[in-house]
């Protein structure tokens, strides 16, 4: 695990991106355009098991972070990048019914074309922040998660609310798979 691939998997416009480069590089910009294709971020990041573990040395782990198009006529070029990631981040728009209703679509792809049939992904629904525009209930979103097996958090690229943590708790499962 010293040299992760993570893949962000969007079904929504500039929410795996603006998370992605908060992540890396601890600042939000709002500025930001839609992804193209496939947009590639890297931090290297001290990783200390959070799964209850007792004295479990810090690592160092490379991750290279894959933001994938959430638009349908990127699907043919993203799905080969599935293949070698070790885990994915499903990110949907709290703000967007469309975007979560896309989420079980993305769900099929990832399990079609990952490395395994079950492959490890943490759920992330974005713009937490914005409560006033939320379209999607935190008691929906769970209900798919415990559905499907997936962890849930709610994130906010804005804020930086759980996106550190929904990123550590997809490397403990990539570690303890």
């Amino acid at each position: 695990m010293n040299n992760s691939k993570l893949s962000v998997s969007i079904s929504s416009k500039l929410i795996g991106t603006t998370r992605t480069h908060f992540f890396s590089d601890g600042e939000f910009n709002s500025g930001f355009i839609a992804t193209v294709g496939i947009d590639f971020r890297e931090k290297r990041v001290t990783y200390t098991s959070r799964n209850g573990e007792k004295s479990t040395q810090p690592f160092k782990v490379h991750l290279q972070l894959w933001d994938t198009a959430g638009q349908e006529r990127f699907r043919s070029l993203t799905t080969a990048f599935y293949r070698d990631a070790m885990g994915f981040l499903l990110v949907f728009d709290l703000t967007s019914e469309q975007s979560f209703l896309n989420t079980r679509n993305w769900l099929s792809q990832l399990e079609s074309h990952a490395y395994c049939a079950t492959p490890d992904i943490v759920l992330c629904g974005n713009k937490a922040d914005l409560d006033d525009k939320r379209q999607v209930s935190s008691e929906r979103a769970l209900q798919f998660a415990k559905e499907h097996g997936l962890p849930y958090f709610e994130t906010s690229a804005a804020t930086g609310e759980n996106v550190e943590e929904s990123i550590m708790h997809l490397l403990d499962l990539v570690r303890y798979s």
